[in-house]
């Protein structure tokens, strides 16, 4: 199957795209994450991701880093904690733009790496992926099965840049 990734970051697609593969799947890289902040962090996550995908031969577009249009998004919420509301809304906004660009590529499914990640709720990106695009949604829990440690073992091994907050101004990594 011709699966659409949307890749938060190097790490998390080393991981997923690694995954999918192996499961047989046609990866098509979608980089699409306006939240990200600054404008530099957004470019060396964006270098990152194209490192993975030159690693493991899949390729990758990046959307439009339009950041004043998350900003719209998450209005009202920036005093959320990390993980409530305006996460959801971050998610929604960001598999909304997969799901069109998986549309427009002529591709079969769309999933994230955002279950990668220990700090995320994969049932609640799940939730929204369903939502946003019903059957054509894989899925995934990419942290079991020591995926999050996998993620970091090619990551470490590719000297793929690594950050240690989710990317938007409110996370607490980035206060």
């Amino acid at each position: 199957m011709k699966v659409a990734l949307h890749i938060c970051c190097g790490v998390c697609a080393a991981g997923a795209a690694e995954k999918l593969i192996a499961e047989g799947h046609q990866v098509y890289g979608f980089f699409y994450n306006p939240n990200i902040h600054p404008r530099e962090e957004y470019q060396r996550r964006l270098e990152a991701a194209n490192q993975v995908a030159k690693e493991l031969n899949f390729p990758l577009e990046a959307g439009l880093y339009q950041p004043e249009d998350w900003f719209s998004e998450i209005k009202g919420l920036e005093g959320e904690p990390e993980g409530g509301q305006r996460c959801e809304v971050c998610f929604t906004h960001r598999l909304k733009q997969t799901y069109l660009y998986m549309q427009d590529s002529g591709l079969d499914a769309f999933t994230t790496t955002l279950t990668i990640g220990p700090q995320k709720s994969a049932a609640i990106v799940n939730r929204i992926g369903q939502e946003t695009g019903g059957d054509r949604f894989l899925v995934r829990d990419f942290k079991k099965q020591a995926g999050f440690q996998r993620a970091s073992e090619l990551a470490k091994k590719w000297a793929i840049h690594r950050q240690h907050y989710c990317g938007c101004v409110y996370s607490p990594g980035e206060r």
